[in-house]
């Protein structure tokens, strides 16, 4: 059975981009990269909103081909275009790159997707990332603090009516000062 796996980095005042998008804070050195791609590259999909999709989409199609791309990169733009990607979206008609676009979020298709995929499935993006919590469909949350308050922004996490109780499964620092807390849903 694949687990939902829902993986983000952050501020440590909990915003996963600036006001305006902006992403440039994040600390993916190679260390972090290595280690993304080491977990990644096992999942049995992708799961992400449009606006993740169309970022991923932008850059990782070719991103190997850049001589410059450092190798922990260029192996990461290998492991995303084979990946299965599934982007939940109600405005694209097609999405390239082994990508199916899917209308809505219907908690028994995901968990059978889950099931089918042959390992865990990551989801990226705030927005479906709440409507995951919303269905009660999430089943690791890995963050990845970054060590900077950007002060405002967007932030992960919306306000919500239902509690989610989460186990600490594990930490660890990077050498950059990036630290993943690794929360799973409660044994039983």
């Amino acid at each position: 059975m694949g687990k939902i796996v829902l993986m983000m980095s952050v501020s440590v005042d909990g915003f996963f981009a600036g006001p305006d998008g902006e992403l440039d804070w994040h600390l993916v050195d190679d260390e972090v990269h290595h280690h993304f791609n080491a977990l990644l590259a096992p999942m049995g999909a992708f799961l992400d909103g449009r606006v993740s999709h169309e970022l991923m989409a932008d850059y990782w199609p070719t991103a190997d081909q850049d001589p410059a791309a450092p190798a922990t990169a260029a192996e990461f733009a290998r492991i995303w275009r084979d990946m299965p990607k599934y982007v939940f979206s109600r405005t694209l008609d097609h999405a390239d790159w082994n990508t199916t676009v899917v209308r809505e979020v219907v908690p028994d298709d995901i968990r059978m997707l889950a099931d089918q995929s042959g390992g865990d499935v990551a989801v990226g993006g705030a927005g479906l990332a709440a409507s995951f919590f919303e269905h009660d469909l999430i089943d690791e949350i890995r963050l990845y603090v970054h060590p900077v308050v950007l002060g405002r922004g967007r932030p992960l996490f919306r306000p919500a009516d239902r509690r989610h109780h989460l186990r600490l499964a594990r930490t660890r620092t990077f050498g950059n000062g990036v630290v993943l807390l690794h929360y799973a849903r409660p044994a039983g």
